[in-house]
């Protein structure tokens, strides 16, 4: 018998329903991997394509020197670059910042033509991107491989006082204002003086035409024809192939001094009144030397005809290393005998031959990505110290690299939070990120390196150089090199500051190698002589304690830079709670009889730090105490050597440790060395005193230094005046130098950041300038210090001495109410303000007690 099979409605229905509710749940999963999977659009992205190549720009730019009907000042300019397609696309980018475009004919922001037989294709859409900062053209057509192209465009731009791309700097000569238009194209500032293809390998030759008033010069990368009408135009040679960062763009009112080194003509620009005074003359004597240096050592000719290096009033960094028109801030590049210090004339060399070292070693071979700093300023820093050398033989400078360098490298190198030399290309992608690698790490622990492999270079190496250097560049960090001598025994381990941190520190593949040079006087074992390696060394106690006392006995049989290196390893050591805190603290006792700068300068470099964690706390008045007796005899050998105070000591580490006697005496309380420097002070006779007569001193003496400061006609003797009215004790006072942070007519905006610092370094002034910071960031970050306030260095000075928990949660406060306003490039410095003050507090935790025990019984 036949059965039937019958199928109901309802389950066709559920069979239906089940099918799409899979089609949906398939559809939604694929929905959620395809979102997961973020399509970038070519204008997100913050780096160029590989598909355009520059060949040359040619550029006309009309800076005005005076505001315009809407109170501005601004500039004009007209532009076109020469590129070749290298792989088809019918997309241009091209970086563009804060630039206000014409429109052509067809209502696009820029007119594209082919220089070849085939035509360019027409434009489809274009506009600007400001997140990423470009200038975008999606073309109708593609761009043909091997085609040469141009694009043209017409813009105006803000001549601002914010120190980035073209801007405007002040001052006032003979009671005149004058305006300068002067440029910071580095690193990422030329695409907001006209549009270009503004990465580092992206090298071109550039055409420069500028129009300025009669009566004013222009100044570029290289010589120039002027022609003088109504307004004069100054066309410029085509500079040598170079990256956009390196041009340079200046008018001014200015005059030099010149003079020639075989065919190189070398001028040193200024305001008129301090060529007159002989201001440029050290830097003009000492720049032909250290050219001829640098020719001999790289065995390559300079490459321009001409030097020029000029003094700017407002500037963000030190200097910069424009090809043939290097820019300063004034007090880096002039020279006054008269009053100037010591510090002001070895800077000047050093700077100088810093960036003269770059017209070879960054300007002719030149970085492929931000990633790779270190190679540029690290040789530089390195051979600074030759070219310095070479034209002040009698300085010893290179000794000086173990306090300049290494030392301040190692406090950075040391944290959880430090980095390696080199970063992959597509971590260092923004601005912001760009401008984190110009730090200590960068400038200083490559130079390090570069020393360590010169005073190897006899030796066998103990591997490849790749293997080597891998070590070095890959991995953050040093080692810690310990050494027992009862068992022979030598390891090695990364030296944190902080133990604690340990886990946090990325996992590295391999160790460091470095060469252990070391001797040994009758029971004592000495390494890393003269510091020729990037490590610390411990020992076992007992080699610590026969140190000790050979320090204490005759101190000269331990060379002078390892005297140093002592008493520095030692506090870090104590610190990373390698060795007791009290032993660091006995290399010290040995200074009563020690009249060298250098072990000088690295004790009280480290005594810093105590005074940075104790000085809000009882144990200050002992350690002031301790410190006094300690440098007394110091002051007394100086007032002899210097039949009382009537003459300058002779050699140039004699005349810097001279103001570390003066200076600490005066502020552990020496009652003869306030006395001498308040009379000092008001008859304005010496600069090294100010700080110390301002602090003793009330709102009188603070006015005096105000007007002093306002009316000082030499930058560098207004720069120890800005930073000696930080050191008043009145909170009033305080307060209103840091509101005047924010009013460019008070201070100059390059110099904010640094007088911020100078008052949290005052313990009075250290709560004040935190609040500041904190109420007034936004302000900074987003308007007023945006390009030039240095947040890194605003960061770190501000919460140096943190070391309570109350502060940590103020920093962890700070960093969560500003997440979204960000701290640029004070990102990292931001995180290692947070790890450094955990450890300050740990430290403190465990060693307040010690340290204030170790000096009452040192002062009984």
């Amino acid at each position: 018998m036949e059965k039937s099979c019958k199928i109901s409605k309802f389950f066709i229905l559920c069979v239906v329903l089940g099918v799409l509710s899979v089609a949906t749940i398939v559809t939604l999963w694929a929905i959620a991997l395809t979102d997961s999977v973020e399509v970038v659009a070519p204008w997100d992205k913050y780096r160029l394509p590989d598909t355009l190549k520059p060949d040359h720009y040619n550029l006309t730019l009309w800076p005005r020197l005076t505001v315009n009907a809407q109170g501005l000042y601004i500039f004009t300019g007209k532009s076109y670059v020469v590129f070749q397609c290298v792989k088809e696309t019918d997309l241009i980018l091209i970086h563009s910042n804060k630039l206000n475009y014409t429109k052509w004919g067809d209502d696009h922001l820029a007119k594209l033509s082919a220089l070849g037989s085939t035509p360019a294709p027409t434009i489809k859409k274009s506009w600007l991107q400001p997140t990423t900062q470009f200038l975008v053209l999606e073309l109708n057509g593609k761009l043909a491989v091997g085609e040469s192209y141009q694009l043209d465009t017409v813009f105006v731009g803000e001549l601002a006082d914010d120190l980035a791309g073209f801007y405007r700097s002040e001052y006032e000569e003979d009671g005149v204002k004058k305006v300068v238009a002067t440029s910071q194209m580095h690193p990422t500032h030329t695409r907001k003086t006209f549009p270009c293809f503004d990465e580092p390998a992206r090298k071109a030759v550039f055409h420069i035409t500028l129009l300025h008033p009669r009566g004013t010069v222009a100044l570029s990368n290289v010589n120039a024809t002027v022609y003088t009408e109504a307004v004069t135009q100054t066309s410029f040679e085509p500079t040598k192939s170079m990256s956009t960062y390196l041009l340079a763009l200046i008018v001014c009112d200015y005059s030099f001094i010149s003079a020639r080194e075989g065919d190189i003509l070398i001028r040193i620009w200024a305001r008129r009144k301090s060529i007159s005074e002989g201001h440029g003359e050290y830097a003009l004597n000492l720049t032909g030397p250290i050219l001829s240096f640098f020719e001999v050592y790289y065995n390559t000719t300079y490459p321009l005809s001409k030097s020029d290096q000029i003094a700017l009033p407002d500037f963000y960094f030190g200097a910069m290393e424009n090809w043939g028109l290097v820019t300063y801030r004034e007090t880096n590049l002039l020279y006054d005998p008269l009053t100037s210090s010591n510090g002001n004339k070895e800077r000047t060399a050093t700077i100088i031959a810093h960036e003269l070292a770059h017209m070879w070693f960054g300007n002719l071979v030149t970085l492929r990505w931000w990633n790779e700093v270190w190679l540029n300023e690290g040789f530089a820093s390195y051979v600074s110290y030759l070219g310095a050398d070479y034209a002040e033989s009698t300085w010893n400078v290179k000794d000086l690299i173990v306090l300049d360098d290494v030392h301040r490298v190692f406090a950075v190198d040391a944290l959880a939070s430090s980095h390696p030399l080199s970063s992959k290309d597509d971590d260092i992608q923004k601005p912001e990120q760009i401008s984190e690698q110009f730090d200590v790490i960068s400038y200083s622990k490559v130079n390090i390196q570069y020393k360590t492999a010169v005073d190897a270079s006899d030796m066998e190496l103990p591997g490849t150089v790749h293997d080597i250097m891998n070590r070095w560049v890959l991995q953050m960090g040093f080692p810690v090199v310990t050494i027992n001598t009862a068992t022979g025994l030598i390891t090695q381990k990364h030296f944190l500051l902080d133990p604690d941190s340990v886990g946090s520190v990325p996992p590295s593949d391999f160790k460091y190698v470095c060469g252990l040079e070391r001797y040994t006087v009758g029971h004592w074992v000495l390494a890393n002589i003269n510091v020729t390696g990037y490590y610390r060394v411990n020992y076992d106690l007992g080699n610590w304690e026969r140190l000790l006392f050979q320090l204490s006995t005759n101190h000269q049989v331990i060379p002078v830079i390892n005297r140093a290196q002592l008493v520095d390893d030692a506090f870090n050591l104590a610190r990373a709670q390698l060795i007791p805190t009290t032993l660091a603290l006995k290399t010290t006792k040995y200074l009563s009889k020690e009249i060298e700068y250098i072990p000088w300068e690295s004790a009280l470099n480290n005594l810093d730090y105590f005074y940075l964690m104790f000085d809000r706390t009882e144990v200050y008045g002992t350690m002031q105490h301790y410190v006094r007796n300690l440098v007394t005899p110091l002051f007394q050998h100086f007032k002899t050597i210097t039949a009382d105070w009537s003459k300058v000591p002779d050699g140039h580490n004699e005349q810097y440790n001279q103001v570390n006697a003066i200076r600490m005496a005066c502020s552990s309380g020496l009652v003869e060395c306030q006395n001498l420097t308040k009379s000092w002070y008001m008859s304005g006779i010496n600069l090294t005193v100010y700080c110390s007569a301002i602090a003793a001193g009330g709102a009188a003496e603070w006015d005096f230094g105000w007007n002093m400061f306002k009316t000082a006609t030499i930058a560098s003797d207004a720069d120890k005046l800005m930073s000696s009215l930080a050191c008043t004790k009145d909170h009033e006072l305080l307060n209103k130098y840091l509101r005047y942070t924010l009013d460019s007519d008070k201070i100059r905006k390059q110099d904010a950041t640094s007088v911020i610092v100078y008052i949290s370094s005052n313990v009075q002034g250290q709560t004040l300038a935190w609040d500041f910071v904190t109420q007034n960031w936004e302000y900074m970050f987003t308007q007023y210090g945006v390009g030039s306030f240095s947040f890194a260095n605003l960061i770190s000075g501000v919460t140096m001495r943190f070391s309570t928990k109350a502060e940590l949660e103020q920093l962890q406060k700070f960093k969560e109410d500003n997440s979204k306003i960000g701290f640029g490039s004070g990102t990292l410095a931001l995180e290692q303000a947070i790890e450094r003050t955990t450890a300050n507090i740990k430290w403190v935790d465990e060693n307040k007690k010690k340290v204030w025990d170790w000096f009452l019984s040192e002062i009984a």
